[in-house]
């Protein structure tokens, strides 16, 4: 299947500004294409991954992707898709930015091989032009009323924008024309709201090669939730690549907990199985959702792409001994993940009767509660059953010295951190 039939059937086409000629290009050859982003934190979120996984399939299907970390236009910011202007940031946290993502980058895409993918730092040529050069040799190539129809800058007119944000589309056109000369750049993909910027750059090109210059633009469809809200953000914020921001456990049931109208969606944008993979799974969706086994292969393909076949299986380990009450079978360090977001108490080591320490500790409202849901056998601690009213709680009973948990009913969870 030829990669631009492949994008077709995975929906991940929005844009291209000239259909044809790409899809003999990439026919006749192994094309050069990039993909950028802006070091504005130090981490990517799964928002950032739907372009980039267009490159991954790229580059399986033996192109040669680059990837671009914005060292340079980081500084600025885009306007893209804001109505104010971005905080900048220093130099010196812009370039902590760019080494982290740039590692983050290595460890998700960067392969052996002769189509590897490459990594530059537009900071790299952009630093060297002084402002007279960076007006004469490239603003003389841009039109203002051209560059105040493009959305990205329209969109601010009223709200307004700087000429720091205004010169943003500049700075990327400058980043294709570079690539273009110097990497064999033929292909630029984004976002849908990166079609301003990526046809600037194909102006530009065009003004210093020749109108003749072969080069390309391809955006892929903004990714929108089946309830209408955006993709990737959650009631907790953005679900991050980055473990220490968002738990392998997190992230793996963030896409367990994908809807039936949008898990099949999810695994053509972001799995690599085939067409007959995902069009199995699709079927069960229809026939057997209660299984949610296109949800399970969905959290499963892309913890493993993230965070490697390790963390997946304890985000898995988890999984079950939340389902199934096995509290004691997990680590401390796997309780701290699975219930990060559980009510949590803290409590000191000294040794105290049940009763007592589930009221002062306000899991249960008074003694007589306490008494009576132990009696009824509502209460359970690291997975056992409390059947003792006149058990000691001790720091020998918790988990790693670190945590007990206790649970009251079915689903109800309190941690309890031992000082």
């Amino acid at each position: 299947m030829n990669i631009i039939d492949e994008l077709e059937w995975r929906d991940a086409i929005n844009q291209q500004t000239d259909a044809e000629g790409l899809r003999k290009l990439t026919e006749q050859k192994a094309v050069s294409l990039y993909c950028g982003v802006d070091p504005t934190g130090d981490s990517m979120h799964i928002g950032h991954l739907i372009p980039f996984m267009v490159l991954k399939r790229f580059q399986l299907a033996g192109h040669r992707p680059v990837i671009l970390i914005g060292g340079a236009t980081g500084t600025i910011g885009d306007p893209s898709g804001r109505q104010s202007e971005r905080s900048l940031q220093t130099l010196e946290q812009v370039q902590a930015n760019v080494d982290a993502l740039t590692a983050q980058m290595k460890k998700l895409f960067v392969t052996d091989g002769d189509n590897k993918i490459r990594m530059v730092n537009n900071y790299d040529w952009t630093h060297k032009i002084n402002v007279i050069e960076f007006l004469r040799d490239y603003g003389k190539n841009f039109s203002i009323n051209s560059m105040l129809a493009k959305d990205v800058v329209s969109s601010r007119l009223d709200s307004g924008i700087s000429f720091t944000e205004f010169s943003y589309q500049i700075l990327q056109s400058l980043d294709y024309l570079h690539l273009y000369q110097n990497e064999d750049v033929q292909l630029q993909i984004g976002g849908s709201d990166q079609w301003g910027n990526i046809t600037s750059g194909l102006d530009l090109i065009r003004k210093k090669e020749g109108s003749e210059a072969v080069a390309f633009g391809l955006t892929i469809p903004l990714m929108l939730k089946a309830d209408g809200t955006k993709f990737g953000k959650t009631a907790g914020g953005a679900i991050w690549l980055d473990p220490a921001k968002t738990t392998p456990f997190e992230f793996y049931q963030f896409w367990a907990n994908t809807d039936d109208r949008d898990v099949v969606k999810y695994l053509k944008y972001f799995t690599f199985l085939s067409k007959e993979q995902i069009d199995e799974l699709a079927e069960k969706v229809q026939t057997e959702p209660h299984k949610r086994e296109a949800q399970k292969t969905l959290a499963e393909e892309m913890t493993k792409f993230v965070h490697g076949e390790e963390l997946l299986e304890q985000a898995k380990r988890i999984t079950a001994a939340l389902f199934s009450g096995d509290i004691k079978s997990l680590t401390a360090n796997e309780i701290e993940q699975g219930f990060k977001e559980m009510p949590t108490f803290e409590a000191s080591q000294e040794s105290k009767n049940i009763i007592d320490w589930l009221v002062d500790l306000g899991i249960e409202p008074s003694k007589r509660q306490a008494r009576e849901d132990i009696t009824k056998g509502a209460l359970s601690m690291n997975g056992e059953r409390i059947t003792d009213l006149e058990l000691e709680v001790t720091a020998d009973q918790a988990i790693g010295g670190r945590f007990i948990l206790i649970r009251k009913g079915k689903k109800n969870y309190s941690l309890v951190k031992l000082s």
